[in-house]
């Protein structure tokens, strides 16, 4: 599976909750945190539940609290896709 990208994130956060027609989803909200984007906890956690079954990882339970841009949690989501064991990649 290749990285997961900003363009992966973004897609899925617009089918979780949407986008605010003022809210600029470009490498530039990046390094803007989630709430400063219009994102709450719950679409965070619906984005986490599709990235993991979308991609055949399991992200830390931290993963919520820890990654407050889209920058952090990209990172978060890569991080966990390289540490995962042949057996994992195989069953995915």
């Amino acid at each position: 599976m290749s990285a997961f990208t900003m363009e992966d994130l973004f897609r899925i956060m617009r089918e979780c909750a949407g986008e605010e027609e003022a809210v600029d989803l470009s490498s530039a909200a990046a390094e803007q945190e989630f709430s400063v984007l219009g994102y709450d906890s719950l679409a965070l956690m619906e984005a986490i539940s599709r990235v993991e079954r979308g991609f055949g990882v399991e992200l830390p339970e931290d993963t919520l609290g820890e990654a407050l841009t889209p920058a952090a949690f990209v990172d978060a989501v890569n991080a966990a896709l390289a540490g995962r064991t042949p057996a994992v990649e195989a069953a995915g």
